[in-house]
């Protein structure tokens, strides 16, 4: 029998492992990784990325399959990412004239992450 603190570090394993693979599709595809695991009083950011003048606040979501992972991001969390976003952009404000964006990227095992370019408007 598998007891839930064992569960949790196996669910906490495969987010990271999902993180650095995100990281690594970005990278591959001409982003500059920035941060990634930013905690901020207004919650965590997985990653930040840059590439050209557009600045995306990426959500990294791992789940079982496609669909639970694309429907992970609830509203409540989407606020708290935008104001998130918000901090990091006050204490960076050499982003300040850059395009906002929010992506989520799903990772399901076996599979190379799917990006969705800008989930949605903060």
């Amino acid at each position: 029998m598998t007891t839930p603190d064992a569960l949790r570090r196996r669910a906490e394993g495969f987010g990271r492992f999902a993180e650095s693979l995100c990281r690594l599709s970005l990278r591959l595809r001409g982003y500059r990784i920035l941060d990634s695991r930013l905690r901020t009083p207004m919650g965590e950011i997985d990653i930040v990325a840059r590439r050209g003048n557009t600045l995306a606040i990426v959500e990294v979501k791992a789940r079982g399959d496609w669909i639970t992972a694309s429907e992970a991001v609830s509203a409540r969390q989407r606020g708290r990412l935008a104001r998130a976003a918000h901090v990091y952009l006050a204490a960076h404000p050499q982003y300040a004239g850059y395009v906002l964006r929010f992506d989520v990227m799903l990772v399901t095992p076996w599979s190379w992450p799917r990006h969705v370019l800008d989930a949605w408007r903060a």
